[in-house]
């Protein structure tokens, strides 16, 4: 699977049961507040999106020169890569993009007889290492770390830059950013593109050491948003506690969705987001994703080789379309 097919359907009009889309739409504020600001979209946002930054910095308690905004997080991981993935050590299974914008990389694996579970204390960094990354909540099987440890790795490599990548941190888990100013070695990237529905408005933001803020706000255009992607994101981080119930709403779809998993013999691993593993061993999970396809229904094998060809990464769609993929799956498998 490559970065590119981790973004979704595209125009494909099914069902789709992807990662990077949460399958509830904008909350209705971030809506109307998009809306109006359409008619001025002839001027420019404040430079560096200051408005945003102002109630980033607010809300995380943080002075706004650690904060950078740009379109998407994709893109503030890429520059980061390029400036600091001469050599990076992943924890695997992880999010696809990074072993491909990795000049070289070492990786540790996260067990799957253990759920995908590991103490960050046991984290082994290689001489050398430029970056090493931690995805949490984890990306693809959607656990969590114990961030506890995470400072005594700090303090133990300084030589080491650290990469907490948070894009799902608004469903679950512990976030690290606040203590980005405690640290000249650790880097925090967010999106809006998943607990608070704003994929399509592309709006990502990186917590990081004055330094590094100061070159990415340095080296990128000062105006990367536009004004309805900018009013949406700040009508959102608004209204917090609408965006909270919705992930326990989201969960609870997840769950339900992997229960019915598990009665057709499917085997599933535990998540705290609105996606999930399964391994359909003995079968295919190519052939049978090719198979739901044709059938309007967008999944994606996992192709990662060390685990095998049965691993399907899951995300919870509405529960009518959940039904709907269960029907077919089960057809699927009782002919298989």
């Amino acid at each position: 699977m490559t970065s590119q097919a981790e973004k979704g359907g595209g125009t494909f009009q099914g069902i789709k049961l992807l990662l990077c889309e949460n399958p509830l739409p904008p909350i209705e504020e971030a809506i109307a507040a998009a809306r109006a600001e359409v008619p001025r979209s002839n001027y420019y946002t404040e430079p560096y999106s200051a408005p945003l930054r102002s109630l980033i910095s607010e809300r995380l308690g943080i002075p706004q020169r650690f904060i950078h905004i740009n379109a998407g997080s994709e893109l503030i991981l890429r520059q980061l890569f390029d400036r600091f993935g001469q050599q990076v050590h992943l924890l695997t299974p992880t999010y696809v993009l990074f072993p491909e914008i990795a000049r070289h990389y070492t990786e540790q694996r996260l067990p799957p007889d253990r759920d995908f579970a590991f103490d960050l204390a046991d984290l082994d960094i290689p001489e050398g290492t430029t970056l090493a990354v931690i995805v949490n909540p984890n990306n693809p099987n959607g656990g969590v770390f114990d961030m506890s440890p995470l400072p005594d790795l700090l303090r133990r490599h300084p030589k080491t830059l650290f990469l907490v990548d948070e894009a799902f941190i608004g469903l679950a888990g512990q976030s690290v950013a606040h203590r980005v100013p405690e640290f000249s070695n650790l880097l925090v990237t967010r999106t809006l593109s998943k607990a608070h529905s704003l994929a399509g408005f592309r709006i990502g933001y990186g917590v990081f050491p004055g330094a590094v803020a100061d070159d990415l706000n340095g080296h990128n255009d000062a105006y990367p948003l536009t004004r309805p992607s900018e009013a949406a994101a700040i009508a959102t981080l608004l209204h917090e506690e609408k965006i909270r119930a919705r992930s326990v709403q989201l969960r609870e779809w997840t769950e339900e969705l992997a229960a019915a998993l598990r009665a057709l013999g499917v085997r599933t691993f535990p998540t705290q987001t609105y996606f999930f593993l399964a391994d359909f061993a003995p079968h295919d999970a190519a052939t049978l994703s090719a198979s739901l396809k044709a059938l309007d229904i967008l999944v994606k094998p996992l192709n990662d080789p060390l685990l095998g060809p049965g691993y399907m990464r899951i995300t919870t769609a509405l529960p009518e379309d959940n039904r709907r993929f269960i029907t077919a799956l089960r057809e699927l498998l009782d002919h298989a």
